[in-house]
């Protein structure tokens, strides 16, 4: 599809497995690169082609890897070093796809003395010498604002009876895609004492009678969603779905997924699932390649990436 040296993909070893998918999607081999750890802890990239004037593209989630051996932070250093040492290479443009951007919840300052850590993030990347960014329903908006470089972020849309949002800040989103779907919508009002901890849920909104679909960004401990479907169904709703781009699920998040009123969870592959498949039979996962792949198709050639927001690419 592709000349042999126009566009190049690699990936960190955050979600290696995405990366394949993404490169068989548009046609490429994922290019040869290694992401190893020296005697003193720290990340050592190899990239183990030319990619001078080359267009590259370089995935790595912000995401633990499925075996526990990479972290965050390390997936987070792969990337920006990965992306130096293109830059440094005579790569022609380097663009960070990004699936699930770490640090997306630190995008605000909330109390006195808290970092804004998604801001620091977004300078990381930049200064490393990145063009463009293409990430996946973002936490928050205004983090495509942090960035200097053109952000494409693309969603997924989902058609049912009443959308629900879990809390406040999710709205937007919610209402977005019930409008764009002609169907009814509805939000949680939820107040936290302290992170990752949920004191107290209101509904607003109409769900007797109706299939209730929740739709957020990102589910952690899924304390929220199970409490949410949970109200849901006591307000009457015949049936709860919840769909998630991110299923991050740490701690207790399977069990309280198996206990809860919530008929199936669907989340996406932005990070390793398949040790999550295992634990929890409620789990369906969406394949996120084709939508990312075309993204990359699309920017190299330089045609319209707003188009998927309406089209979904097979």
């Amino acid at each position: 599809m592709f000349g042999a040296t126009s566009l190049k993909v690699f990936a960190g070893s955050s979600h290696p497995e995405l990366g394949e998918l993404i490169a068989k999607r548009i046609g490429v081999p994922l290019s040869p690169s290694e992401c190893t750890e020296n005697g003193c802890g720290e990340t050592v990239v190899r990239i183990n082609e030319s990619v001078r004037e080359a267009d590259v593209y370089i995935v790595n989630s912000g995401c633990a890897s499925a075996d526990g051996k990479v972290s965050v932070n390390t997936a987070l250093m792969e990337l920006c070093i990965m992306i130096h040492a293109c830059k440094i290479a005579s790569a022609k443009r380097i663009t960070a796809v990004i699936p699930l951007y770490p640090y997306a919840r630190q995008d605000r300052k909330d109390k006195g003395r808290a970092p804004i850590s998604a801001k620091l993030v977004a300078n990381m990347i930049q200064q490393s010498g990145c063009d463009h960014v293409i990430t996946m329903d973002l936490h928050a908006s205004q983090i495509q604002g942090f960035f200097d470089v053109p952000v494409d972020k693309t969603k997924l849309d989902v058609s049912e009876v009443v959308i629900v949002s879990p809390d406040a800040g999710g709205a937007k989103r919610a209402t977005s895609m019930a409008d764009r779907l002609s169907v009814d919508f509805a939000l949680f009002h939820k107040e936290r004492k302290k992170a990752n901890t949920l004191s107290r849920m209101i509904l607003i909104g109409n769900v007797k009678g109706k299939t209730a679909i929740l739709v957020d960004d990102m589910a952690d401990t899924c304390g929220t969603i199970c409490a949410a479907g949970t109200q849901l169904l006591g307000a009457g709703a015949t049936r709860v779905l919840a769909i998630v781009t991110h299923g991050v699920l740490s701690g207790n998040a399977h069990e309280h997924i198996m206990k809860s009123g919530l008929e199936r969870l669907v989340v996406t592959n932005t990070l390793p699932q398949s040790e999550n498949l295992k634990k929890c039979s409620k789990l369906e996962v969406l394949d996120v390649a084709p939508v990312l792949g075309e993204v990359v198709r699309r920017s190299h050639y330089g045609e319209s990436v707003s188009k998927l927001f309406h089209e979904i690419p097979y």
